[in-house]
């Protein structure tokens, strides 16, 4: 949605009704009357949208809010995101960039095909409709872990040469599922947009990947698969029984109150 410049202008107050030296302030009849859902920027809401199989990824700042709270916050938050983004796009890019063959580039998988900035964090939507094998949706997931990792190890060292009190860790949930479009595909909705932003912010973890749609069980050589484990756990307004892939190096570091939430996956269970 943009931003809405409106130029209002003070109009004195009827005296005898509101008392001397009231005013009100004053929109041009064409601006009032044009503060409709068109505003928000996404076409003919009343079309019928358009499911699309995908996989939904949440970064999120942890110590934004810290961060923006500090003293002239206004002078450091736009060079903060300004190198932030660029970092996580180029960093995005570049690790989904297998190689070049002429004018064209190969790529271990599709780039999302729809991104949402959402004040503290970013979603990545894919589609995964053409990923007819998992090696593709196995790399988002790969790389969506290799981002918060070098978060900690490259951007943050550099960007604390700028900024002061920078956000201390990204965090990410993914999950895989349904989506549908809002309008002319301004926005999408579906619940495992809603499951991937619940899982970023689950217990102290850092990163976490629901199961549905994503199965992990078999060998596969790459050491992420060995660094995570299965566990069910309740997602508030999404179901008390979901079953979550999380590392198994930031659960043993839970708290015993965080790792009573969640329950331990067994052949039984």
């Amino acid at each position: 949605m943009p931003t809405l410049n409106h130029e209002y202008i003070k109009i004195a107050a009827e005296e005898t009704k509101y008392g001397k030296g009231q005013y009100f302030r004053s929109l041009p009849k064409s601006t009032f009357n044009a503060f409709t859902p068109e505003v928000l920027g996404l076409g003919d809401i009343s079309r019928e949208g358009s499911y699309i199989q995908a996989l939904a990824a949440v970064f999120d700042l942890e110590g934004f809010t810290a961060f923006c709270n500090q003293v002239d916050s206004h002078l450091v938050l736009p060079e903060f995101l300004t190198r932030y983004l660029e970092w996580l796009f180029t960093t995005l890019r570049e690790k989904f960039k297998e190689g070049e063959d002429g004018k064209r580039v190969k790529l271990w998988s599709d780039l999302p095909f729809f991104t949402k900035f959402l004040g503290d964090g970013l979603m990545f939507l894919w589609d995964t409709t053409p990923m007819l094998r998992g090696g593709p949706i196995r790399n988002i997931v790969i790389t969506s872990f290799d981002i918060t990792r070098e978060y900690c190890k490259i951007f943050l060292p550099e960007i604390r040469r700028h900024v002061s009190n920078p956000p201390h860790r990204l965090r990410c949930g993914i999950a895989r599922g349904q989506v549908v479009s809002v309008g002319n595909q301004g926005d999408y909705v579906g619940s495992c947009i809603n499951i991937a932003a619940r899982l970023q912010k689950l217990a102290s973890l850092s990163f976490a990947v629901s199961r549905r749609g994503l199965d992990f069980s078999t060998p596969i050589p790459h050491t992420f698969f060995q660094r995570i484990v299965l566990k069910r756990v309740a997602l508030r307004g999404i179901g008390a029984d979901e079953l979550v892939y999380v590392l198994s190096e930031e659960f043993d570091n839970l708290t015993p109150d965080d790792r009573a939430s969640f329950i331990e996956v067994t052949e039984d269970s």
